[in-house]
């Protein structure tokens, strides 16, 4: 695979919350850089989450070196950069162009060169088969369709091939209102039939834990280990502050899925 700029074609068909999340993301990606660049970079690029635990510590990935990858809503590609110099062969997709600027900044100052896709992830114009890995931190399982992304990772990838993202757990999720700027303590959106969420213009995506494994079932996706990292008593998050990591030391905030390609 060769570095890639895609012509407007490949967007073609775009549905509306993808429209507004490109566009979201297009005008948010400086300060978004701005604010948690520098957490991005002291943790590495091989780190997970909002209080980015180590992938040396988690090993949810495994060994990489050598292996095709594909990073779902890479944004600047801090996990795809560190991935390149660990020896594997990534490749980005992302549905904004400025968080690809922004990539293509940093592979600059890494001296790593690897393709960048401007794509969106519910239809990634690459083979079936193409990878032995597909994953994404946050990212892409979290602003695109999981009844599109999910079918489109299962095609991407190798037989025996891995697939795994982080989220938000569906527990933060409901006890999250609309309109608020961090969960609470009591229940505040239905579990059932959780799919798709709109606050403040922006679209995301969660299912209830059953629906989520029944989904990869039918996709050829097989549950290897969901993780539910919890802070350590010091963490630091440019995404939290005190009072939000408190409440992840108590209730799981995310979520990490490991599943395997039958």
């Amino acid at each position: 695979m060769t570095d890639d700029s895609p012509s407007s074609s490949d967007l073609n068909g775009l549905r509306d919350h993808e429209i507004r999340n490109r566009e979201l993301w297009n005008a948010e990606s400086d300060r978004y850089q701005a604010r948690h660049g520098g957490q991005l970079a002291e943790s590495g690029g091989l780190a997970w989450g909002t209080t980015q635990v180590p992938e040396a510590e988690l090993r949810i990935l495994g060994e990489v070196a050598g292996k095709d990858i594909l990073e779902f809503g890479c944004g600047a590609a801090q996990w795809s950069i560190a991935l390149a110099k660990a020896g594997a062969h990534p490749v980005g997709v992302d549905l904004s162009e400025r968080q690809l600027d922004h990539a293509r900044t940093l592979m600059a100052a890494a001296g790593v060169s690897f393709p960048l896709i401007h794509a969106s992830a519910e239809a990634v114009p690459l083979p079936d088969a193409s990878f032995d890995i597909v994953f994404c931190d946050h990212g892409a399982m979290t602003f695109a369709d999981p009844y599109r992304t999910v079918p489109e990772a299962s095609r991407l990838l190798r037989e025996g091939g891995l697939f795994a993202f982080s989220h938000h757990s569906p527990i933060e999720t409901i006890c999250w209102p609309i309109g608020a700027d961090r969960a609470g303590e009591t229940l505040s959106i239905d579990y059932f039939g959780l799919h798709r969420l709109e606050d403040d213009g922006e679209t995301v995506f969660q299912l209830p834990f059953g629906e989520w494994v029944r989904l990869f079932r039918a996709n050829g996706l097989v549950v290897e280990d969901l993780v539910e990292p919890r802070p350590d008593p010091d963490a630091t998050s440019s995404y939290r502050n005190a009072d939000e990591l408190a409440w992840a030391r108590r209730w799981p905030a995310e979520a990490i899925w490991r599943l395997r390609r039958i």
